[in-house]
């Protein structure tokens, strides 16, 4: 006996779910969201790096304290060196025996640079030559931003090129949407929450967007088998098959969420929280967030998007009608009448008039194609013979 619970239905693909025919719920939740993200980045922005905002760095030995200690004597020891200076973040880098706390603040002059420096030095009773620092310009990270911008456009561009070969304009536009929402979606909530961008998270922005089309690509390729020659039956709209397409596939992108969300949720908790690899922080919290993303996009909206712009071709859009009237037809207790989609699309033809060869048939049943005609032959049934099959004179064959 078959196993009824939701898991097992998943994956069979028969746990039902309407997603598609509630595009319009996800479509109005995904507006709010835009809005909501495109709010915060245009008046707050986001929480940008020394690599991009331009700031200060000073790396300080591990053996003067916990990184919580080090943090709050240098935000002490920032205060005093100017007008706005500030300690930015603190983070633990390095490992064998070589560690150290990277401390970035904001912006300094090299006068206040040096002057910090000398002050962290008698803070934490080390001599100020253990105390790396460096500057780091705003420019760079201009250019970190130009460049990834670039690599972005191109990746886009051969998506679409590769969707449009290997599906149709249309998913290739649903798909592009999907990625594009991923972006504003992940990009909203780094600004909202306040996670800090770095290049690091610039190239996880890069890294989602493969994550993303594959598990579009694996949701359009059961679509496209389920709806492969559809209008040639009134059993289906194109909606229908395509949510049955995504309850099919929804338990397989699960997996693969979840698979691919482990090992970078172990990065991010484990390798950045607990063992304090700051380094990792930034690249884990990207693509966490980003996959997480790349999921929900992939399954509320690039393939609701895909039906509504395939319920617009006439040829979609005359299926789907005939599809709800047999419905309604079989609702009301009506046999459908049997007829082929081409000549349901037709409209209805007047009856062709009755004629010398068709009158002899009329009001029989019509004969099984290739039966042999029943009853008496009449004139000119035979071979087409003009004036009748007998011989003249009404002799027999010999």
């Amino acid at each position: 006996m078959a196993e009824t619970g939701l898991a097992a239905r998943l994956y069979r693909g028969e746990a039902g779910l309407n997603i598609v025919g509630r595009r319009k719920v996800w479509f109005t939740v995904a507006a709010v969201l835009v809005m909501i993200a495109l709010g915060s980045v245009i008046f707050r922005g986001f929480s940008l790096g020394i690599e991009f905002a331009g700031g200060n760095s000073f790396q300080v030995p591990t053996s003067v304290g916990t990184l919580e200690q080090v943090e709050q004597r240098a935000g002490e020891v920032l205060t005093t060196a100017g007008e706005g200076a500030r300690v930015v973040t603190t983070q633990q880098v390095g490992g064998g025996g070589d560690e150290f706390y990277e401390l970035r603040t904001t912006e300094l002059g090299a006068e206040q640079a040096d002057a910090v420096r000398m002050q962290l030095g008698q803070v934490f009773n080390i001599d100020p030559a253990e105390i790396a620092s460096n500057r780091v310009s705003e420019a760079w990270g201009s250019q970190v931003t130009n460049r990834a911008l670039l690599g972005l456009v191109i990746f886009l561009a051969l998506v679409t090129v590769y969707l449009v070969l290997r599906f149709e304009w249309k998913m290739a536009a649903a798909a592009i949407f999907s990625l594009v929402m991923n972006l504003i979606l992940t990009a909203g909530i780094y600004s909202v929450v306040g996670f800090e961008v770095t290049p690091s998270t610039i190239i996880g922005f890069l890294t989602i967007l493969g994550f993303a089309l594959y598990d579009v690509v694996v949701v359009f390729d059961k679509v496209q088998e389920n709806t492969r020659g559809i209008t040639a039956n009134n059993n289906q709209t194109y909606g229908d098959a395509a949510n049955l397409a995504v309850n099919q596939s929804l338990m397989r992108s699960i997996n693969t969420s979840v698979v691919a969300l482990l090992p970078v949720g172990g990065i991010l908790f484990i390798g950045a929280g607990l063992l304090g690899a700051g380094t990792l922080k930034d690249l884990g919290l990207v693509l966490f967030v980003g996959m997480a993303m790349a999921f929900v996009t992939s399954i509320m909206l690039a393939t609701p998007l895909l039906v509504v712009l395939k319920n617009r071709d006439p040829r979609i859009k005359a299926h789907n009608k005939r599809v709800l009237a047999r419905r309604g037809t079989v609702s009301r207790g009506e046999t459908p009448a049997k007829a082929s989609p081409a000549a349901t699309a037709e409209p209805e033809q007047e009856p062709e008039p009755v004629t010398a060869e068709t009158g002899a048939l009329a009001g029989a049943a019509a004969p099984k194609v290739g039966a042999r005609p029943t009853g008496k032959r009449s004139g000119g049934a035979r071979g087409g013979r003009p004036g009748g099959g007998n011989r003249p004179g009404g002799g027999k064959r010999r």
